[in-house]
């Protein structure tokens, strides 16, 4: 068992961060690994990081490696956004971590998960100390594409690009790691188009493949654009109530243990000089819950496009598995009741929705545009 075990399907990538781990020649500062949601940058990156810390270059074993893949290794720092934005506060706070020696390890790793999450100005921030950086410090940036992060920042990191793992890799990672059932696991796989992540909660979680199943059912469900603002306010509801449930009891807990840090006793009015610093918490977690819901829409129209993925493989007579195998026969009936074009068409909506989303339009007015569009057409 290596550090590396859990990087599946990325033989290219994974050689490449070996080789700079084995060789200082091949080392550098700098890295931006990219690949799509779900291809494993972030396990990538830790993978990476414990590498360099250990003297085995990753035997997955020793203490460098155990408490760097569990987020405790004193020199290694990981920076994972669940709002939507990296503030420039936090980079702050990270080149001042940066500047300094490690500790015992053998290098000061700084990851950044979602490096994409950086306003331009925040990214400025941070590219003079990559540009100079602080002697055994490494940079590790994570983002979907090389193109979602600035010029200046890309042209000064090594890059190594992840592809969408094979989803019978993924499955056998599930099987190994998770004990996972072989054939739910590869179904999981599949319907996650490789997302280990997303294909990990499939497998189980039974509840999310009901989920599914029935955010795909929209598809034969809109009949007209009354059924079509239904089933838009439908997937906002549900992407609420799960952002709820998601945040709501972490919410709670941190509440309680800043007041507890603030010496303020339950049921206690809180002073006026300290309200800005519950008001600053209030704030944050408005923000996680709203990136969460916007994850969950955005989920949901991956899975619609995967669908009418399905339905023009069946239309144009393509001789590759269908990635809603389970739906088949819906994928058929969707297909005989379209053209290619139309559903092409619909496939561009779902596009267009995910980008006004990305854009801040409200929810409800994308979504309702998006099914509206999935409409039958005469």
């Amino acid at each position: 068992m290596t550090v590396w075990d859990d990087v599946v399907g990325q033989e290219a990538a994974v050689a490449a961060l070996q080789g700079a781990v084995a060789n200082p020649a091949a080392m550098t500062h700098a890295w931006l690994v990219t690949g799509p949601p779900g291809s494993g940058r972030s396990v990538a990156a830790r993978a990476f990081a414990a590498a360099l810390q250990c003297p085995q270059g990753g035997c997955g074993v020793c203490q460098a490696c155990t408490t760097t893949m569990a987020g405790t290794h004193p020199d290694v720092t990981l920076l994972a956004t669940e709002k939507v934005v990296i503030t420039i506060d936090e980079v702050r706070d990270l080149i001042m971590t940066a500047s300094r020696s490690p500790s015992g390890g053998r290098w000061r790793v700084i990851v950044i998960e979602d490096a994409d999450r950086m306003a331009e100005r925040t990214t400025n921030v941070l590219l003079k100390v990559i540009e100079e950086p602080p002697p055994h410090t490494v940079w590790v940036l994570c983002a979907p594409s090389a193109q979602d992060v600035l010029p200046t920042i890309r042209s000064r990191c090594r890059a190594v690009v992840l592809r969408v793992p094979p989803p019978q890799a993924v499955a056998d990672l599930l099987v190994r790691r998770d004990g996972a059932d072989p054939a739910v696991a590869l179904t999981a796989a599949r319907a996650a188009q490789s997302h280990v992540g997303l294909a990990k909660r499939l497998a189980r979680d039974a509840g999310a493949r009901e989920r599914r199943t029935a955010v795909l059912s929209i598809a034969r469900r809109i009949r007209g654009v009354g059924d079509a603002v239904l089933a838009a306010g439908e997937l906002v509801d549900v992407a609420k109530a799960e952002a709820v449930s998601a945040t709501q009891e972490r919410d709670a807990v941190e509440k309680a243990e800043l007041l507890r840090a603030l010496g303020v006793a339950d049921g206690e009015t809180l002073p006026p000089r300290l309200r800005s610093q519950l008001k600053q918490l209030e704030d944050d977690q408005k923000r996680r819950a709203t990136r969460h819901q916007r994850d969950v829409l955005d989920r949901a129209m991956v899975d619609l496009l995967s669908l009418y993925r399905d339905v023009l493989v069946v239309q144009l007579g393509a001789e590759v598995e269908l990635v809603n195998a389970e739906l088949a026969d819906t994928v058929r009936a969707l297909a005989a009741d379209s053209t290619p074009e139309q559903t092409v068409r619909r496939m561009d909506s779902i596009g267009v929705a995910r980008t006004r989303l990305d854009g801040n339009v409200a929810p409800l007015l994308a979504l309702e545009a998006m099914a509206i569009a999935l409409r039958p057409q005469g």
